[in-house]
């Protein structure tokens, strides 16, 4: 039942005149025209655009959600409150997705199908319309209908390139350390008191990935390095390239409910590792599950024994890696959570094949965890102890490595 979100893609190849492909500078959305609206049975979204350019069109669900990528839009002047006027749907956001790439999300409030799509071209003056009709369904059509289309066009949007080769064995060097900013682009994470919390984490993560390279102990990977989007998956194949001895992703939530101050470190829980194996297996490229090792070809059985076995040495390492980041946090003066050390079923720490962890550096829904981490001067100690947490870890981790089996 996805045949109409793949029939979405072939719009953007088939509606416009010949020629019309060979688009340059970026298109510019017509915020007076533009709308997202009610319909009879459901909703209308309706985008004039300055020039036609390649797009596509899918659901998701859990959370129900409509998907719209471009190449490319020009986002300025447009604003959520004038875009979306209908009950349908209870939120929008939109922006780059990656350089060259932008997406539109709307969440919506109840089960609704992609009934038409298209995109018109107006050939007095280039401009184009894209025209979506959204119609009434059950939540069981939804989510059958639900998924991006494959399309080899737009893999990259997924973050996995299908034909590549797992990555060639790292020689000796210094430990590469990744680190991740968490959010960025259409993502921007939690925003308390003038404060987001995407760019906070790219903020803190040039300046930890700086003072690592200063050591000279470390060769040190980013995850995004501007105010992008990159997909989880992605964050995951960016570490494994970069032949990762340890992934650490930056993060400052918001808890309304809950007065929590201080940083914390999470690793993935064990009811959740149990799990982690199984649902990378069923989501990812099998060259990129572990490596220096090439599942393609393997069951999901194969896949997810060998990433258990792997696992079995990665998960102690991670909760050394947590244990020793606390303790040097906690020395170099940082504020810590009245319980700094958690584990929870996070995603972005799924990876089996090096150690993960999740540092929450505080939250924004704390002024004064938001006065520490706006300033340099307050977030030089959580750079301090990541660094010397770092340190302690990957010197302890050289004495064990002898004793590991081979």
């Amino acid at each position: 039942m996805r045949w109409l979100a793949a029939l979405a893609c072939l719009f953007a190849l088939t509606l416009a005149p010949a020629g019309a492909q060979d688009f340059t500078g970026l298109a510019r959305l017509d915020v007076g025209q533009s709308r997202i609206t009610d319909a009879p049975d459901g909703a209308s979204v309706t985008l004039y655009l300055s020039q036609p350019v390649p797009w596509r069109a899918f659901t998701l669900d859990d959370p129900r959600r409509l998907v719209l990528d471009f190449r490319e839009i020009d986002w300025r002047g447009a604003a959520r409150a004038d875009l979306l006027q209908t009950e349908a749907a209870h939120d929008l956001r939109f922006g780059t997705l990656r350089p060259g790439w932008s997406r539109m999300v709307l969440d919506l409030a109840r089960p609704l199908a992609i009934q038409t799509a298209g995109m018109e071209v107006v050939k007095q003056d280039n401009t184009a319309i894209l025209r979506l009709h959204l119609a009434e369904t059950t939540d069981l059509d939804f989510a059958d209908r639900s998924g991006a289309p494959p399309d080899p066009a737009w893999d990259l949007l997924a973050g996995i390139d299908l034909t590549t080769a797992p990555p060639p064995a790292r020689p000796d060097g210094p430990p590469v350390i990744v680190v991740d900013a968490g959010h960025g682009g259409i993502d921007p994470g939690a925003e308390r008191g003038g404060l987001v919390e995407a760019h906070l984490m790219l903020t803190l993560a040039i300046e930890l990935a700086e003072a690592l390279i200063r050591t000279g102990d470390f060769h040190v990977v980013l995850t995004r390095e501007a105010d992008v989007f990159v997909p989880l998956a992605e964050r995951m194949t960016i570490a494994r390239a970069a032949g990762a001895d340890a992934f650490l992703s930056l993060h400052a939530d918001a808890l309304d409910m809950v007065a929590a101050v201080g940083g914390s470190v999470y690793t993935l829980s064990a009811q959740a590792r149990d799990q982690a194996s199984q649902r990378m297996a069923e989501r990812h490229n099998r060259g990129d599950l572990l490596a220096g090792l090439d599942l393609a070809g393997q069951d999901d059985t194969v896949a997810t024994i060998l990433m258990d076995l792997a696992r079995l040495e990665t998960a102690p390492r991670a909760e050394r890696l947590a244990d020793a980041l606390v303790a040097a946090m906690r020395e170099a003066g940082a504020v810590l959570n009245s319980r700094p050390r958690r584990d929870a079923p996070l995603a972005v720490l799924n990876a089996a094949d090096f150690p993960s962890v999740l540092i929450e550096v505080g939250f924004l829904s704390s002024a004064a965890d938001r006065a520490r981490l706006s300033t340099d001067e307050g977030r030089a100690p959580i750079v301090d102890g990541i660094v010397r947490g770092l340190q302690a870890w990957a010197e302890d981790e050289a004495i064990r490595a002898p004793l590991l089996r081979q």
